[in-house]
């Protein structure tokens, strides 16, 4: 088992957001689209799981990007935004998680 923990007030003049994006995209070009997209904001957990740690700015654009990749009548998209104190617990194989600095251009 494995644990990490955050808390994004802490860091008031970045007040970055702790997002969890979870997906279920029926296309196979569609789905690797999204997961190649996602890999700019941040880091796959699962096979249809993306952790990241971003500005607001980024998932105000992460919000606005979404709906361009999907369709809205085949696929689901849930977003959770976390703030403040968190814990994720890890049970399993699980790939060392690193706190990067990430870069979209």
């Amino acid at each position: 088992m494995e644990n990490y923990f955050w808390n994004s007030t802490e860091i008031e003049q970045e007040k970055n957001l702790f997002v969890l994006i979870i997906y279920d995209i029926v296309s196979n070009k569609r789905r690797v689209k999204f997961a190649k997209e996602m890999s700019g904001y941040g880091f796959r957990v699962q096979k249809s799981a993306f952790e990241a740690f971003i500005s607001p700015r980024l998932y105000k654009k992460l919000l606005f990007e979404i709906p361009k990749l999907i369709s809205e009548k085949e696929d689901s998209v849930r977003i959770y935004k976390i703030i403040g104190y968190g814990e994720v617990n890890l049970f399993g194989v699980n790939k060392t998680i690193k706190n990067e600095e990430i870069i979209i251009i």
